[in-house]
This record gives C-alpha cells, structure tokens and sequence, in this order.
C-alpha cells in the first residue's frame, strides 16, 4: 500500500498535461527529468542530467542557499558568487561608516587582500535528496495530532542526523504536499564568505520603495562575494590563510540579450508559497491579518524613516532593518489588494464546492471543508490580537531582548555554582546589548512603542484585552489612548535598567540578580509579551486546537487532491528547499490597451532620474557614461539593457536566483516579482505572474565601466 501511494505521488508531481501552464510550478530537481520534453519544446537545449545529476556535477553544484535568506550562484572557478544587492545589503551596511561609506558609494575589490570578511555569512551547497517517505511513515503509523506531529519531528531528527557525516555537513528533512511525502536534504556549509562589490545604493536600489514590486523597473539589484576555504577546498572559519573555492561547477554568462520568446530558468531556494490554502484562509488574510500586518509596519517605518533623515550614521544602522520591514510592508499591501481584485476566496469557493461533490463519495475526505469552516470560525474573532504578538509589542527591540534576560538568568539560577555556564550566559547577553545598541534610536524607539499600543488599544475590544494590558491602561489614562501610552512609554524610559543601551550595559556589569530582573518595570511589562505564554495565557488551548487540526485537515485535504487530480501535473508548495521553475521571456499587458515590454533600458531610468532624490538620483560617473554613450561590449542598438521580465514562478528566496537560458548560460539575476500578480504566493495568476530581473549586460557595465574592476570581468566565462 505505502509503495502504491508513492507512486501515485510521483506520478502527481511527474506527468505532464496541459491542465497546468509549464511557467507555473517550482520544482523539485531530483524529480525535473519528466518535465524535459516541456522544457525542450520551450528552448532548453542541453540534458536533464545538465539541470540535476546525483552522481556528477551539474547546474544544481553552481546554486548556493545564501545566508538561509537567499539565493547566489557561481560564476567563476574562484568560487565568484553573484547575487542580489537587497541580500547582501546588511553585509554592505554593516562594512559602510560616515567616512567609509561603502553603501552610498559603492565597492569593488580589486585584488583578494581587499574583499571583505563577513562575520556570520555563509552559503550552503547541496549535495543531494533522498525520498525518505516510507521511513517517515513507518514512524508515524497509527498516531494522529499532537503524538504524530511530535513522532514526526523525532523521524526528521533522526535520518537527519544519520546523513550528517562531518562537522561541515548539514541535513534536514522537509515534508511536501501537506506531509504526504517528505525529503532528506544534505548540503556542505561554507562560513568563510567575503564581500568582494557592490554598486552604490542608488544603482542598487534605484526607485526605492516607489519601483518595489513594480514593472517597469530599472534596479541595479546585484552584489558580489567570494566563498572561501581551506588549502584543500573544504569548508574552514575565516582565516587569512585560506584560499578561494574551487566549485564543481559554475555558470557561464551570455552576454548576447534577450528578447521575447526565449526560454529561462530559474534557478533557487524559493522561501514560502500557500498555493492550497483554502478559501477560509483567503478570507482571513484579507480581512484581518494583512491589513494588521501592513498597519503596524507603517508605525515603524514612518519613525525610523524620520530620524533616518536627520542623521548619516544612523541611517547606515537602521538602512538594512528598515529595508526588510519596507520590503514586506509594500508586499501584503499588493497582495491584499490583488487576492481581491483576482477573486481568489471566491475563485477557491468554487474549486471547493465541486471538491465537496467529489469528497462526498469518500468516506476519508466527507466533510472536510465544513470543518475547515468550523475551525476558522474559532480563529477569527482572535487573528487580529494574535497578529499584533509579533509584527507590535515584539517589534520593540528591548521586548525579546528582556524575556531573554530573564529566561538566562533563571536557568543561571538552577545551575548555581556553574561558572562556566554562567560566563557564557551573561557574555551572550553583554554582546546582544552590543548588537541591541547598534540600531537604536531613543525618538524613534519610544515612538513606536506608544503607539503600537494605542493601537492595539483602539484594535481591541476593551473585554478581550489581556488583564496587563488594561491594568497599565487604567493606571495611565489621560482620557485618550495616545496620551495615555505615551506616558507610560516615558515612565518605562525613565524607570527600567533595560531599555536604555547604556543603562542595560550598566547593570549587566553589575552582576544583577534575577530579583533585580524581575522586579525592573521594563521586565514586568515584557515578560507578559513570550509569545507562547501569551496565547496559553489569553486564549488557552485554542490555538494550538486550531494549529494541530489545521495541519490535519491540510494533510488530509492535499492526500485528496493528489487521488482527485491523479495524472494531471501537481506540484508542491515552496519550502525553502532548491528548486527549478521553467518558462520564457515574455510581455504582458497589465491592463486593455497597454503592453508591458519585456526589457527596459538605461533611457527609462534618465526619465526617472530625480537630482539628489533618495529613490531616484544616480552616480554622477552612470550619468557621464550615459551622455558618452560608453556602453562598451554590453549595450546594444546604441543602450543598455538594465532589465527584463519572464514568466518564470519564484516567491522570497529565490531572490539572487540566476536566470539561465536555454543553453545554460547566467542571462539575469532574479530580484523581484510585479505589482499586478502578487497574489501568487496564495494563487499563481498564468496572465499576470512575471519574475523582475537584472539584466547580467547592466551587471557586467557597473562592475567594469563604472566600477573598474576588470579583476571580476576576467574571472568570468563570457559567451558572446
């Protein structure tokens, strides 16, 4: 029987039909050999063994998992790694001062004694997959919720372990289809990653907020690095003696163009997609979660954004923190908006009702959207409140960072007479003070926390209010909600040993005791906010009842899609494991009587051009080049290219994916996906959905002509 399911499963992900467009899916790569007659109709012109090959080098030796974060590839045989400007802006940032300042200026090492060591960066090959579905299985046999969950974590953790085989390998398994098949992944981790350029900011990212998520774009969104390692090519930590990497295999890089029409890959660790979340879900995020989400972030965003302003040195601290936040504010905006101008919830109600007619005959799978409506109903009247743990009272930075401290001091308390423990415990929080130190800002600290907490008292009916919500409410009212949690902001500034970076430091060299903790009026406001203690504390079992059942249905639901749909093309949802989406450079029309061309060119980004503007201004030296019309080998037609668009599937993650051809050629580097499809981590739109890249011509023309640095130039395998 288990044989028999895992069958079906492949056959799920494997058989090609035209039900679904070949532009949409990320797929496995292990599994991409069924797909090969698609992509060779499309234009993909080399083997399958080229894209995935277990027992050789391949494509897949050239990608690297950046950072966890995000997506490089290999681009020279001394381990040179393209990838995006936004991926290696805090490695930018973190390098840049007021009298160095790399970020607004830009960087190019001209010889290896110039590149640049990141602390704490690092990449990930993978060395291979291995279904592991059947020892899952006979894991878990016979348990249901909360057991089988736990059963399954501890099956994860032992083939995982068994796979690692050295103190540089690294192994996990991840479940797909909802925990109806599941994978082992091993992979080699290098730690010694150094920062070899980066254009100035206003080439990487030119038009700022404005452009994000938006086509036409001209964004230089690139970055280069260098992966390291010992003499004899293994992963070492940073050292002066190591040597650059010898990979197995790297990416040639065209330089020929694109047009409309060509095929594209791309190449990546794509982060999370929900591409089977029922209509319920839907409507949730749409109703509640999101605008909450986008709601809170603006209160941060607006004060950082007014202190950024009035000082260089701390908008170099805050720059990459505010671009991350930034980032996904604009993103659950579009993504609001799009569920419902596209329909979604209701587009789903429909494929839902014609799988409740099928379902009914199904003794396993009756009634299962009438439970998914039973168990969101229970949700809801608290998916506001549960949002506002997070992206609101634990976005103050002191907040976690106090929890912390209590937590560490009391295990420091039941390991008494344990100097060493006790050391390591108070060094670790001595250098989170450090790091806490770096980004703060007392104006706009402040700022924020009163009014995420206006907010929420606003949000919140006064009833479901957490009793030390109201209690401080109560204590501190002037009559309004703004007054009153300002004055309780200034009480706390004021009166607590842990918000102030230079009274946290103070009385971490004081050698506090865990009463001293626990009685600071920071502390006693924050140690209510430790997420778990908050939900069992506020709603009990409730959402753990929600989490343990929706995860049942949702294995329940996707075993049935794969029986209902068996023989038509079905694949998983992203997962932050490497994966290969297929399609072609191709135009749109975002509405009747407009076209959306397929590049855009340095002529588009003259017209945008905005003198000193922070989204919009450009290096004096790109202007000059400009007028002269100094486009060396890589314009063409009398411009340069700067990006195009295909219809390639992608989500956070595969940002720094490479674009390859159909030759295997590096044509672009993948930064962002547009405006009109950003539904699609929910639902793939096959008319609208486009991947933003950076044309790899525009790379190459600031690396060399704006840059000087032909050193990287000559590192590289062009093809002409």
């Amino acid at each position: 029987m288990k044989k028999t399911i895992y069958l079906l499963l492949c056959a799920m992900v494997l058989s090609i039909t035209n039900t679904v467009k070949a532009d949409e899916g990320m797929w496995i790569p292990m599994l991409i050999g069924k797909n090969y007659e698609q992509m060779k109709k499309q234009g993909f012109k080399l083997t399958a063994k080229d894209l995935y090959n277990a027992n050789g080098s391949s494509m897949k030796d050239a990608i690297v998992h950046f950072g966890g974060f995000c997506t490089g590839e290999i681009v020279s045989d001394k381990g040179l790694i393209f990838t995006n400007h936004h991926c290696g802006y805090d490695a930018i940032a973190s390098n840049s001062t007021a009298q160095n300042n790399i970020l607004d200026n830009g960087f190019y090492a001209k010889n290896y004694g110039e590149e640049k060591p990141i602390n704490g960066l690092f990449v990930r090959f993978l060395l291979k997959m291995e279904d592991v579905t059947a020892r899952v299985n006979e894991a878990t046999k016979g348990l249901k919720g909360g057991e089988k969950a736990s059963k399954m974590l501890e099956a994860f953790d032992v083939i995982a372990k068994a796979a690692v085989t050295g103190p540089t390998i690294e192994a996990n398994v991840k479940d797909f289809y909802k925990s109806n098949q599941f994978i082992l992944f091993v992979y080699e981790r290098f730690d010694d990653v150094r920062l070899v350029g980066a254009p100035p900011q206003n080439i990487g990212k030119f038009g700022g907020d404005t452009d994000n998520w938006e086509w036409p774009r001209q964004t230089g969104d690139f970055s280069v690095f260098r992966v390291y390692s010992a003499a004899d090519n293994k992963p070492a930590a940073y050292s002066v003696a190591n040597v650059p990497y010898k990979p197995k295999k790297f990416l040639p890089v065209s330089i020929k163009g694109v047009k409309n029409g060509d095929f594209s890959i791309v190449y990546g660790y794509p982060g999370r997609t929900d591409r089977y979340l029922t209509s319920y879900g839907v409507d949730l995020a749409v109703d509640k979660t999101n605008p909450t989400t986008v709601k809170l972030r603006d209160i941060r965003l607006k004060a950082w954004k007014e202190e950024m302003d009035k000082d260089v040195s701390l908008r170099l601290k805050l720059s990459s923190k505010y671009a991350q936040i930034a980032n996904y504010w604009k993103y659950f905006i579009g993504q609001t908006e799009q569920l419902k101008r596209l329909k979604i919830a209701d587009n789903k109600r429909t494929e839902e009702k014609a799988f409740t007619e099928w379902a009914a005959q199904k003794t396993e799978f009756a009634g299962l959207m009438e439970q998914y409506d039973e168990i969101y109903k229970s949700i809801d009247p608290i998916a506001v409140q549960r949002t506002y743990i997070n992206e609101g009272f634990m976005a103050s930075a002191w907040v976690p960072n106090a929890i912390t401290l209590g937590r560490a001091w009391a295990a420091m308390e039941q390991k008494k007479g344990d100097d060493k423990f006790a050391g390591q415990v108070k060094a670790d929080m001595t250098k989170a003070a450090d790091t806490y130190e770096l980004t703060y800002n007392e104006t706009a600290d402040k700022k924020i926390f009163a009014q995420v907490l206006a907010s929420f008292y606003t949000d919140i009916p006064v009833k479901s209010q957490p009793k030390f919500f109201s209690d401080i409410a109560e204590k501190y009212w002037t009559g309004n909600p703004k007054g009153t949690f300002e004055k309780y902001a200034e009480y706390l500034w004021d009166n607590s040993k842990l918000i102030k970076p230079e009274k946290l430091k103070a009385f971490l060299a004081s050698n506090p005791s865990l009463d001293d903790i626990k009685n600071d009026p920071g502390y006693k406001y924050a140690v209510n906010l430790y997420p778990a203690d908050y939900i069992k504390n506020n709603f009990g079992s409730l959402v753990a009842d929600f989490e343990s059942k929706k995860a049942e249905l949702d294995h329940l639901y996707l075993k049935a899609i794969l029986e209902k749909n068996a023989g038509k093309i079905q694949y998983p949802d992203a997962n932050s494991t490497m994966r290969l989406s297929y399609g072609n450079v191709q135009d749109y029309s975002p509405k009747d009587g407009m076209v959306y061309k397929t590049t855009t060119t340095i002529e588009g980004m003259m017209q945008k051009y905005i003198p000193g503007d922070g989204e919009f201004d450009l290096p004096a030296n790109l202007i000059e080049n400009y007028n002269k019309k100094n486009f060396g080998q890589y314009g063409n037609d009398g411009t340069l290219t700067v990006g195009f668009i295909t219809n390639n599937d992608i989500t956070g993650g595969n940002s720094g994916s490479p674009v390859i051809n159909g030759n295997g050629e590096l044509i672009g580097l993948a930064f962002d996906g547009n405006w009109e499809a950003m539904s699609g981590d929910i639902a793939f739109d096959k008319k609208f959905k486009r991947t933003i890249s950076v044309d790899i011509r525009y790379v190459l023309w600031c690396i060399d002509v704006l840059g000087g640095a032909k050193n990287i130039i000559a590192e590289l395998d062009l093809k002409r």
